[in-house]
Parts: structure tokens; C-alpha cells; sequence
């Protein structure tokens, strides 16, 4: 049912011997994580206020300059991994199952490591007015990751 042997084929091709669901579910997934980095990169003051609830912190100097520089270089290595992934879509399927394992540590580390070794970042009232969505999707996006992984990794059935 399963074949982990195509998280590293022997051979990168543009060929997926899985569902067509496990392609089309990769796209989706990197359409949605492409649209976050860019918001993370361009829109930072708007991304990390409106979106991620945090506050402003104010101080002489102005500490909200270099906070947003940080908030977009990670948005721009998120993009940068993205466009990794585009790149696979359109010209190397068969490592769509090796990228899907780089998403589950990603979403896995944010699930599973941060909230052992940052825990007072996600206090409410002290840096956020509410939760951030990475706090309160990742279940959900690690969850989603698992099953588009374990779509790449299935057999086709034949027919």
C-alpha cells in the first residue's frame, strides 16, 4: 500500500507513481504556504499585527524596525523553500514525497518542540492579544501534511 522508497527515488524524474490527489494536494498545500511567506516577506507589520495578533512594542529605540526585518527574512526563507517546492511541481514530482517530509518536520517542530522551548512566546496579554494561527493551525497543517505525505508515498490502485 505504502512505498517509503519514493521519498528518495534513485532517479528525480516528473513522474509521481501515487493518486493524482497527491500532486494536486501538494500544489494546494505550497499554493497556501506560498501566499503565508508572501505576507510574512511583504506585508510584515500587517502579517505580525493583524494576522499573528501581536502587539506593538514600543521603546526608544523603536524596537518594531529590526522586528519586522526578522518577520520578513523568515518569510523570505519561507518563500525560498516554497519556490523549492515549485520547482519539484513543475519539473521533479517524484520528490514530492521527500518534500512533504521537510513539511511535516516543519509543521512537527512548530507542533511538538515549540511549545517545550517557547513557551512564554505565545503568552496572551504579554506579546499577543490572541493566538497566533501558527499556534492554532498547526495541528491542523501537520495533520494535513501527514495525509498529503502519506498520499505520495501510496501505490497507485490498478484498474
Amino acid at each position: 500500500m505504502f512505498n517509503f522508497s519514493k521519498i528518495l527515488p534513485k532517479t528525480a524524474t516528473n513522474e509521481l507513481d501515487s493518486p493524482k490527489i497527491a500532486v494536486w494536494a501538494f500544489i494546494l498545500f505550497t499554493a497556501l504556504m506560498t501566499w503565508r511567506s508572501i505576507v510574512h516577506m511583504l506585508f510584515e507589520s500587517w502579517g505580525l499585527h493583524g494576522i499573528a495578533n501581536f502587539v506593538v512594542l514600543t521603546g526608544d529605540p523603536d524596537p518594531m524596525p529590526v522586528i519586522y526585518r526578522f518577520f520578513s527574512l523568515w518569510g523570505a526563507s519561507q518563500l525560498l523553500f516554497c519556490l523549492v517546492c515549485w520547482v519539484v511541481v513543475f519539473k521533479y514530482k517524484s520528490l514530492i514525497p521527500l518534500m512533504n517530509v521537510f513539511w511535516l518536520i516543519d509543521w512537527g517542530i512548530r507542533l511538538f518542540v515549540y511549545p517545550l522551548i517557547r513557551v512564554d512566546v505565545g503568552m496572551i496579554g504579554t506579546y499577543t492579544t490572541d493566538n497566533t494561527p501558527g499556534i492554532d493551525g498547526a495541528p491542523v497543517a501537520f495533520g494535513i501534511t501527514a495525509i498529503v505525505f502519506l498520499l505520495s508515498v501510496a501505490n497507485k490502485r490498478n484498474k
